[in-house]
């Protein structure tokens, strides 16, 4: 009975965890259809500050309703470090990248992400890394291998491009693992909200660019640059954070996998792009593979309990005292 009632709140919180991060994922999706139709107006780095700003506004409206005030000391680094190769290097990197290679191509070399998020969470971290999330990893590459094939035509990929976009990959990567220790002290909208304003920060010699391009631009574009601010930026990284301190930094990349299978439903709906026949299967294979790298349900001390519990532990202790954890306190 006692085990039952310590179980039932970390099952909640998995549960709770998986939905910020099916959020994050379907939110991150649709920025792929945002940016195509923003990008044509707004260059690489105007785009990524008036993305910036936006996000930062409505973060910051966010935070100053709930009064959460400053982070603790401890996660600064963390924050730093992930806004500005997160928030800040790799949207501009990313967004240079896809104006020299295809999106086929560009969806390709980015989802290297998740493998190398698992390589540095393995050794910076001390991330597990199980058999099942290993096999996870495998399969949903391989179906972005034939998502990028088969959405790359006959265009070639520049050396330029391909370069940032692995680029854009190694920092979405860095920025991961670095937010990773913030949020052991700090709360998710603390993290994306001061990590969203070092991202903009770094991204203000863009300005006198985003003010150029705006006053040329559609509406329609500068509405798209708004959303991508709002919804994919302020919204999917505070829900991704959150996920993110509730499980490994490794499992939640294994999640991203599911990005691509859901851009070419996005684009089928949206813009009218009928996927093909291996397009459809690599997206199959990007959502296999996530489903295979999650734990088993009713596992019960098994992965996905010791990965909750190790993170729900601190907030525990400040509540409740250290009786209140008991023996999940030494998983992990």
């Amino acid at each position: 009975m006692a085990e039952n009632s310590r179980v039932r709140p970390v099952r909640r919180a998995e549960l709770l965890a998986g939905g910020a991060a099916l959020v994050t994922v379907v939110l991150w999706a649709s920025a792929f259809v945002s940016i195509r139709s923003a990008g044509q107006a707004y260059s690489p780095g105007a785009l990524a500050l008036g993305r910036l700003g936006a996000g930062a506004v409505a973060l910051g409206l966010i935070w100053a309703v709930r009064r959460e005030g400053l982070p603790p000391r401890a996660a600064w680094r963390g924050i730093a470090v992930s806004g500005a190769l997160w928030f800040g290097f790799y949207m501009v990197a990313l967004n240079w990248g896809e104006q020299q290679v295809d999106a086929g191509t560009a969806a390709l070399v980015v989802n290297i992400g998740p493998i190398l998020i698992a390589l540095l969470g393995a050794r910076l971290l001390g991330d597990p890394m199980p058999p099942r999330l290993l096999a996870g990893m495998a399969v949903s590459f391989a179906g972005a291998v034939a998502v990028g094939l088969s959405m790359s035509g006959e265009g070639g990929a520049s050396v330029l491009g391909v370069v940032l976009c692995v680029l854009a990959a190694v920092a979405y990567a860095g920025g991961v693992v670095a937010q990773k220790p913030a949020l052991g002290s700090a709360s998710a909208l603390q993290v994306t909200t001061l990590g969203c304003l070092v991202g903009a920060v770094l991204c203000l010699p863009f300005a006198g660019q985003l003010v150029r391009d705006a006053a040329d631009a559609p509406l329609s574009a500068t509405l798209n640059m708004v959303y991508l601010g709002v919804f994919p930026t302020a919204l999917a990284f505070t829900t991704w954070a959150y996920a993110l301190s509730r499980t490994t930094a490794s499992r939640m990349g294994a999640t991203t996998y599911a990005v691509p299978a859901l851009v070419v439903l996005m684009s089928w709906l949206a813009l009218g792009e009928v996927p093909g026949p291996l397009t459809l299967a690599g997206g199959a294979l990007c959502l296999a593979g996530v489903a295979v790298s999650r734990p088993r349900a009713g596992t019960g001390a098994g992965a996905g309990v010791t990965d909750v519990a190790v993170t729900v532990a601190p907030d525990t202790v400040r509540s409740h005292g250290p009786s209140a954890i008991g023996p999940l306190s030494r998983r992990g």
